[in-house]
């Protein structure tokens, strides 16, 4: 039979859009349905912007090998594509003597991932790049960085329309059945709702992910992993900037904790805290302000409350609740769910901004080998 589209793609996020331009890469036609009204208004729009080095991740994990891919091949792409970013280097600190084995084991893991330039610190050298840091001691990561995410993603979209795809926004997807001959019919909504036919599917929606596949027929419950939403929030400071790097005290459990970053346009800002929350409540309430203020007193003793305003929320697709040890990225293909020409993605939280050009490669490259 003949299809409309070779793939579609559920999310124009920073993954949906990168899987979007790896496929469109290999001469696919491609269309990407995005249910917003603008692409990259959900977990993609609501992040720190940082570009990962790829420090945390466990050996031999998706994300310790998409981190590091996807944050070289990101460097390329911004360069290749004159986006702004700033290439300001992380230092990730121990503010006391009981924190240095933690920051060891970092340095340990991000050698054992391949990270490049890495450096021990003494409080002292830390003091010298950063003097109003409070640092036992420090490693310094100088491939770590932040970027213009939303002129990034514009970027991928543009690729995929120079190769013939389109990104459809307003767009959500209704539900997909797999036709008996191969490939699937899709139901799409909003004021163009239409019915299409796709020889490939990739699922990308970050926090719709379980809904999402459970609106294609006969995918199996069971292959459905648990979801639960991650907030974090952020609070901007008046004044100057105190740090030009990235600040990290050592992670939280279940995240990377409260961190500070002098955005693009030289304002601080820091977060994202962790809670989890039953329902997408992207409010900031401005009574956190002294609590941040104690937490950044650890690497900052001169931050004050009233210099901390409430900036904005974002909420991540997390496949752990409280308590419970943080998986890896879920790229699900037919060896999960016994569907061929679908590739659903779980979980995809940080660091799927900096490994998105890396997974678009995996998923593009898993779904045409096989076909």
């Amino acid at each position: 039979m003949s299809f409309d589209f070779d793939a579609v793609v559920v999310g124009a996020g920073a993954v949906g859009l990168a899987c979007g331009r790896a496929l469109s890469r290999r001469g696919l036609t491609v269309l990407v349905l995005e249910k917003e009204g603008h692409i990259g208004q959900g977990v993609s729009s609501r992040n720190s912007e940082v570009i990962h080095g790829g420090l945390y991740y466990p050996s031999g994990s998706l994300k310790a090998r998409f981190c590091v891919e996807g944050r070289r091949a990101l460097y390329a792409f911004l360069d290749s594509r004159k986006i702004d970013y700033r290439r300001c280097g992380k230092l990730v600190v121990a503010t006391e003597e009981a924190e240095v084995e933690r920051i060891e084991a970092i340095f340990e893991q991000a050698t054992a991932n391949g990270v490049e330039g890495l450096a021990h610190l003494t409080g002292a050298q830390a003091r010298r790049l950063e003097p109003a840091l409070n640092a036992h001691a420090a490693i310094l990561s100088p491939e770590s960085g932040l970027f213009d995410s939303h002129g990034y993603m514009l970027a991928l979209q543009g690729e995929i329309e120079d190769a013939g795809g389109s990104v459809v926004v307003s767009a959500p997807f209704e539900g997909a059945e797999p036709l008996t001959r191969g490939g699937f019919s899709i139901r799409v909504g909003g004021e163009g709702a239409m019915t299409l036919a796709s020889r490939l599917l990739v699922t990308a929606p970050g926090l719709s992910a379980q809904t999402v596949v459970a609106d294609i027929e006969g995918y199996p419950a069971q292959d459905i992993p648990a979801g639960h939403f991650g907030k974090g929030v952020y609070f901007r400071l008046t004044g100057p900037a105190p740090f030009d790097r990235l600040i990290y005290p050592p992670p939280i459990p279940g995240a990377l904790g409260t961190h500070y970053r002098k955005d693009l346009g030289g304002q601080a800002v820091f977060g994202p805290d962790l809670a989890y929350v039953e329902t997408e409540d992207y409010s900031v309430d401005p009574s956190k302000a002294e609590e941040f203020a104690r937490y950044i007193r650890r690497f900052w003793p001169g931050v004050s409350a009233h210099r901390l305003t409430p900036d904005y929320a974002g909420i991540r697709p997390k496949l752990h609740g409280p308590g419970q040890p943080q998986p890896d990225f879920q790229l699900h293909g037919r060896e999960h769910h016994g569907i061929d020409g679908l590739m659903a993605l779980f979980g995809i939280e940080s660091p799927g901004l900096t490994s998105s050009l890396a997974i678009g490669e995996a998923v593009a490259a898993a779904l045409t080998e096989v076909q």
